[in-house]
């Protein structure tokens, strides 16, 4: 799906611009993907679980998102640089057409600059614009309050818990926390 670009002033004053993530962008996206999972246990997979994706098979990806009428995906770009994603996905069947899902992931040296408002900002006004969406739903793991923070700044308000949904390598379970934003 495509997007006009937005641009915008970081909190610190560089400007940054917010565009549809595009298959030239393979090798960027891939480095963001590895570089957050080492830098969170808020992401959903583990570092090594990235490295055996492919520039081609990125790109591809990439290519059926761009084309796919559900699915927006967003980077921000900074001085040149790729420093995060965002994606909204809209229900494909009848019975959750109303609905959209949102996620993001961020580069952790521009943490706490504005992106993360400024990429909810876009996919909360995307899923304005798509005829019969209603709600807007998310899910994030137990303990990231830094990102529960921005989605309740946002709007969105808890409705789920799904007890021991993710299991970290030292055998740790956390629950999974649904929230919702009501369009």
């Amino acid at each position: 799906m495509e997007f006009t670009p937005v641009s915008f002033a970081l909190k610190d004053g560089r400007p940054a611009t917010l565009r549809t993530l595009l298959p030239e962008d393979a090798e960027q996206m891939l480095r963001i993907l590895r570089q957050t999972a080492q830098e969170t246990h808020w992401i959903l997979c583990y570092p090594e679980e990235r490295e055996d994706m492919t520039v081609e098979q990125e790109e591809a990806f990439l290519r059926d998102r761009l084309a796919d009428p559900y699915t927006l995906m967003l980077t921000c770009e900074v001085e040149g640089r790729l420093v995060g994603n965002c994606e909204i996905s809209f229900g494909r069947r009848i019975k959750v057409s109303h609905t959209a899902t949102v996620a993001i992931g961020l580069l952790r040296e521009f943490w706490g600059l504005g992106i993360g408002t400024a990429m909810f900002r876009e996919l909360i006004a995307a899923a304005r614009r798509r005829p019969g969406v209603i709600q807007v739903v998310l899910s994030f793991m137990e303990g990231n309050e830094r990102g529960r923070a921005l989605y309740e700044k946002m709007g969105f308000r808890l409705v789920g818990i799904r007890p021991d949904a993710f299991r970290l390598r030292d055998g740790t379970l956390l629950d999974e926390y649904e929230m919702m934003l009501k369009l």
